[in-house]
């Protein structure tokens, strides 16, 4: 049985006693808020759909400083210094390696943290999942919400497994394909922007020391960032494929294809794609639910309410940084309503509209060709923006 600590009066629900929240969702916003809230002195249960945790699809990650700002609160973020690589800036390359220009990056966490930090996807899983364990929360794996009964007071939630309990919030962080946004009635999905990326984890080359990028050749973009010291996450972007017309089994061969003609690390890089099931494939969306996030006590976080295409890296920092900001709100109030909901959509809301539309228009000067874009512009007035607290 999982010990719960009584909770000060500032946060006792609007009912009355210790509330509880439900998590749907275990990855990393939803692992995330499960720990806040936890540390707060908030129960939490945490149901997963997946019977496997750790399956994390991805070769790796860059978190960008204002993600880093939000896994230190979270306590993650020695783990993610140890694992991980932090790096100043990024080169850009020609497609025969000819370094074109090198630029430090904008610390968007503060100057106390890197600008960012690569690491393999799986290892910042690994990292959420033991200290949402470690928390004390109710976790449940293989197991869905399948109905929301609300009244003023609460949610008496349905689960897969036939059980039923009550809860004073959920939150849907259960991602991109979210099934709690549809329960709930918001009808915005995602939408394709045009292009698609192929990632593959491979050894590091020596004197690979901060992100390679690549713009032209074959691909759109071809680029990697280390995630350790010895490994490197490797992407290249194209113009969307249909899914359902490839074989999982021709993966490596695909992207071992693709970044033929690169020079450079590339040649090296190259040679590491043999195992089909390490590459991955995925189409960029643009998602974002401009209506309010929640409809009575339900509420979307992260990808469920917000995703956009990973041309600016900070898919995970706006999911985490919504996770900051719900979490803060729900453990400083003394009743959770539909007021403290609407400012939680109203602090998110212009931030991550102003990160999914740069993060689009990037993309779309790349699938124009437009040569006299101002790229360098649109990402510094964005991650400046960024270093303000949400």
């Amino acid at each position: 049985m999982t010990h719960r600590p009584t909770v000060p009066h500032s946060r006792l629900r609007s009912s009355g006693g210790t509330p509880i929240v439900l998590v749907i969702g275990g990855g990393t916003s939803g692992s995330a808020l499960t720990v806040l809230l936890r540390r707060a002195g908030i129960g939490v249960d945490l149901v997963e759909a997946s019977p496997d945790w750790k399956a994390s699809l991805g070769a790796g990650i860059t978190l960008q400083g204002n993600a880093l700002r939000v896994l230190r609160e979270v306590g993650v973020l020695e783990g993610v210094e140890k694992d991980g690589y932090a790096a100043e800036g990024v080169t850009v390359l020609a497609p025969d390696g000819t370094v074109l220009h090198a630029h430090d990056e904008l610390r968007t966490g503060g100057d106390d943290l890197p600008a960012h930090i690569g690491m393999q996807r799986p290892r910042l899983q690994q990292l959420l999942i033991d200290e949402v364990l470690a928390s004390g929360a109710d976790v449940r794996l293989g197991t869905r919400a399948t109905a929301f009964e609300q009244d003023a007071e609460g949610v008496d939630v349905t689960f897969s497994d036939g059980t039923t309990r009550r809860y004073d919030l959920v939150a849907g962080a259960d991602g991109l394909g979210s099934a709690t946004r549809r329960m709930i009635g918001i009808t915005d999905t995602p939408e394709p922007t045009g292009m698609g990326i192929w990632r593959a984890p491979a050894p590091r080359p020596a004197g690979v020391t901060r992100t390679e990028m690549i713009y032209g050749g074959r691909c759109f973009i071809a680029g990697y960032c280390p995630t350790g010291e010895d490994t490197v996450y490797t992407y290249l972007v194209e113009p969307a494929r249909d899914r359902a017309s490839l074989n999982p089994d021709t993966y490596a061969d695909e992207i071992r294809a693709l970044s033929e003609g690169y020079g450079g690390a590339w040649t090296e890089l190259r040679a590491a794609f043999t195992d089909p099931k390490a590459v991955n494939y995925a189409c960029f969306d643009r998602h974002l639910v401009e209506g309010p996030w929640h409809r009575g006590r339900v509420v979307l976080v992260g990808d469920a309410a917000h995703a956009c295409p990973p041309t600016l890296a900070q898919g995970a920092a706006m999911s985490l940084e919504d996770v900051q900001v719900l979490a803060e709100l729900l453990t400083g109030r003394t009743e959770w309503d539909d007021r403290l909901l609407t400012e939680y959509h109203a602090r998110r809301l212009p931030r991550v509209r102003m990160v999914v539309d740069a993060s689009v228009q990037l993309g779309r000067w790349l699938l124009d060709g437009v040569r006299d874009a101002d790229v360098p512009g649109l990402v510094h007035r964005t991650l400046s923006a960024l270093k303000e607290l949400p």
